[in-house]
């Protein structure tokens, strides 16, 4: 095997980071692209050192352009002696980046619970998280959004996601895979500009990179990790204080548990609380409706949340109510 400085760079990355304990049975998603082909080369040389056992899995989106990327996927893993599973599209899947998604993450879910894995791993960089901190920022997205693609995340009760390369850029995954001649397929959805990622990747970052800082990505995502701390935080003491709020039947919290208590808990509770109620993600002017309730006169009431659907000031109390 030919060792490399990032080979070392995953292994202590692991190490330190507690990510795929020893003898994981880990399934990687491999697109075919620079990233994941390193994941799936750095864990297999890995291997022996970790006691893993894995496998490939490869989601066909069933696009035009991907004509050939499962058969190609499917003979690297062929040639490297490890498992290979295809997940195919079974309807239409928009060419959109949110229906490739949540697709994508659905059929690689369906294999990896079918076969009992304990991890899924993913290829995302140091600059995918840059890319994915600016574009929810446009957006108007709060810390969570701010602090997205973290290094792990929960699934299911028994499958994990991981994201072991968050601390490599997409230089070094470029790097690994020429210096291994690694078979890199050129997905020419990446350069289509229609979408907003594509034009983040190929046209923002790089004028911020020659204009302003040419380690934004780096300190982006420092800023993403330091805010992830601070979000882990703050959503425990927000739940801790929602239990406290709540009524039994779940529609009404007190407002008595609500005041004096700083703005950033207060939002959160609210957020919850509606979740619950409205069955979808609370907009932040519904949430700040609600806020205002907390010291608002009695009979005061918001517009309508969802359906008909209000919420008012009940004496003590901050009542949903439907229509």
């Amino acid at each position: 095997m030919n060792w490399t400085d990032y080979h070392s760079k995953l292994h202590q990355t692991c190490k330190n980071r507690l990510l795929l304990p020893k003898n994981s049975k880990i399934l990687i998603a491999v697109s075919g692209g620079q990233d994941s082909l390193s994941l799936a080369k750095l864990s297999l040389d890995l291997q022996e050192k970790w006691g893993w056992n894995l496998a490939i899995a490869h989601f066909d989106h069933g696009w035009a352009l991907d004509e050939g990327l499962g058969s190609h996927v499917e003979k690297i893993a062929k040639n490297w002696g490890i498992e290979f599973y295809l997940a195919k599209a079974t309807k239409k899947i928009l060419e959109t980046e949110a229906d490739a998604r949540k697709y994508r993450y659905e059929g690689l879910m369906d294999i990896a619970t079918k076969y009992q894995f304990n991890y899924l791993i993913t290829g995302h960089t140091l600059s995918d998280r840059a890319e994915t901190f600016i574009y929810n920022l446009i957006r108007g997205a709060g810390m969570e959004g701010l602090s997205a693609l973290n290094w792990t995340r929960k699934l299911t009760d028994n499958l994990t996601l991981v994201r072991p390369l968050l601390n490599f850029t997409r230089g070094d995954t470029l790097a690994f895979c020429q210096k291994l001649q690694l078979p890199i397929w050129e997905d020419k959805y990446n350069d289509n500009k229609k979408f907003a990622r594509n034009r983040i990747r190929l046209d923002l970052i790089p004028y911020l990179k020659k204009e302003f800082n040419p380690q934004i990505e780096q300190h982006l995502t420092q800023t993403a990790e330091i805010l992830r701390a601070d979000v882990e935080f703050l959503n425990q003491e927000g739940e801790k204080l929602l239990n406290l709020a709540i009524s039994d039947d779940k529609n009404s919290l007190k407002r008595s548990v609500l005041k004096e208590k700083p703005l950033s808990l207060q939002r959160r509770v609210i957020k919850a609380f509606l979740a619950q109620n409205l069955k979808t993600m609370p907009n932040f002017e519904q949430i700040e409706e609600l806020v205002r309730l907390i010291d608002a006169p009695n009979r005061s009431r918001t517009s309508s949340l969802n359906q008909g659907m209000f919420a008012q000031v009940e004496g003590d109390l901050i009542r949903i109510n439907c229509p």
